[in-house]
C-alpha cells in the first residue's frame, strides 16, 4: 500500500511540477527572455529548496541527504540533461549554436560554487568531517547569494544579450518553436497565479511523500544517495522536459539557459537554504563529497567547460556526457 501511495504522490508531484512550467513558458512568452527561463529557473529552485528542507527535517537525521541531492542535481543536470540535449539534437542538426559569452558566465559561477561548497568542506580543520565551521557557513551564505545576485543583475540588465540565441532574427510567439494556441493564452496575472497554485500543491505533496521516502529507505535498507537521486528527479523533471523540447526544435540557447541555471541556482540557492535549516534546526549538515563524488564532480566540471568552448555543440560531446551519467548511476550501486 505504501509503495501505491509513493507512485501515486510522485506522480501528481511530477505533474503539478509540469503545470507549473507550462504557466511559466506562458510567462516567459509575455516577458521576453532571458526573464521567462529565471521564472522557470526560480519557480523549480524553490521546489527543490522547500522538497530537501522537509526531507530534512522529517524522519530520522539524515546529515547527508542534502549534500547528496545537491550533487544529484549538478549531476542530472550537466551531465544527463545536457547530454540528452546535446546527443538528440546534434543526431537531428549535426551542430548546434548557442552564445558563449553566456555560458562562459554561468560556468564562472558554477564552477566556483560547486568546488567551494561541496569539496572544500573536506580540506578545513576547524571542525572534524567535511563540513564547515558556523562563521565558514555564514560567508559561505554570503558567497553564494552575493555571486547569485551579481549573476542575475548581469543576465537581466548589462549584459542581457549574452543569454539570447546569437543572430537571433526573431524571439517569436514561442520559446520552444511550437507556437501555443492563441485561445490558451490568458493576462499575465491570470499566469502567474495558476503558477502560485501548481507551487503549493507541489510543495504540500512533497511534504507527504517525505515521510514515505524517509521509511521507505529505511525499510529497504537502500544506499541513502538513492533517495537524493529520487529527490533530484522528482525536482528536475520540469526543467529537464523543457530543455530537451528546446534543444529538439534546434533551439539550444533556451536549454542551455534552462540547464545552466538550474545547476546555478542549486548551488546558489539550495546551498544557503539548508545550511540556514541546519542552522535553525541543529543539524550538522555535511556538505563535503566522499572521494569519489569529489573526483566525479571535478571531471564533471573539466568536461563541461571543454564542451562549452567553442560555441557549437554535437553529437560526440552528447555522448561523453551521457557516459558520465551513467557512471555516476553505476557509482551509486558499486562503490
Amino acid at each position: 500500500m505504501s509503495g501505491l501511495a509513493f507512485i501515486w504522490l510522485f506522480g501528481m508531484i511530477i505533474l503539478g511540477a509540469v503545470s507549473v512550467v507550462r504557466h511559466a513558458d506562458y510567462l516567459a512568452v509575455m516577458l521576453g527572455e532571458p526573464y521567462g527561463t529565471m521564472i522557470l529557473t526560480l519557480s523549480v529552485a524553490s521546489i527543490e529548496i522547500l522538497t530537501v528542507a522537509i526531507v530534512m527535517t522529517t524522519g530520522a537525521p539524515n546529515p547527508t541527504l542534502a549534500r547528496d541531492t545537491m550533487f544529484s542535481i549538478v549531476m542530472i543536470v550537466l551531465n544527463g540533461l545536457i547530454g540528452f540535449s546535446l546527443l538528440l539534437g546534434g543526431l537531428r542538426y549535426h551542430e548546434q549554436e548557442y552564445n558563449l559569452k553566456g555560458v562562459t558566465a554561468y560556468l564562472s559561477v558554477i564552477v566556483s560554487l560547486a568546488i567551494f561548497g561541496l569539496i572544500m568542506p573536506d580540506y578545513t580543520s576547524t571542525t572534524p568531517g567535511p563540513t564547515f565551521a558556523v562563521p565558514q557557513e555564514v560567508f559561505l551564505i554570503i558567497m553564494c547569494v552575493g555571486l547569485y545576485a551579481v549573476f542575475l543583475a548581469i543576465q537581466t540588465t548589462r549584459h542581457r544579450s549574452f543569454f539570447i540565441q546569437p543572430h537571433e532574427k526573431s524571439a517569436g510567439p514561442d520559446i520552444h518553436g511550437v507556437n501555443h494556441p492563441v485561445v490558451e493564452m490568458h493576462s499575465l496575472g491570470y499566469h502567474a497565479a495558476w503558477l502560485a497554485g501548481y507551487l503549493s500543491l507541489v510543495i504540500f505533496l512533497a511534504e507527504k511523500l517525505a515521510f514515505l521516502l524517509n521509511h521507505g529507505l529505511d525499510d529497504l535498507n537502500a544506499p541513502p544517495a538513492l533517495g537524493a537521486l529520487l529527490v533530484a528527479i522528482l525536482v528536475l523533471s520540469p526543467e529537464g522536459l523543457g530543455a530537451v523540447r528546446a534543444a529538439i526544435a534546434n533551439n539550444m540557447q533556451r536549454a542551455v539557459n534552462i540547464l545552466m541555471g538550474s545547476a546555478l541556482a542549486t548551488l546558489a540557492l539550495t546551498i544557503p537554504a539548508v545550511v540556514i535549516v541546519g542552522l535553525l534546526h541543529g543539524i550538522n549538515v555535511v556538505l563535503g563529497l566522499d572521494a569519489t563524488g569529489a573526483v566525479m564532480l571535478v571531471l564533471t566540471l573539466m568536461v563541461s567547460m571543454l564542451t562549452f568552448a567553442s560555441g557549437r555543440t554535437n553529437v560526440l560531446q552528447g555522448a561523453v556526457h551521457v557516459m558520465f551519467f551513467l557512471a555516476y548511476l553505476m557509482l551509486i550501486i558499486w562503490r
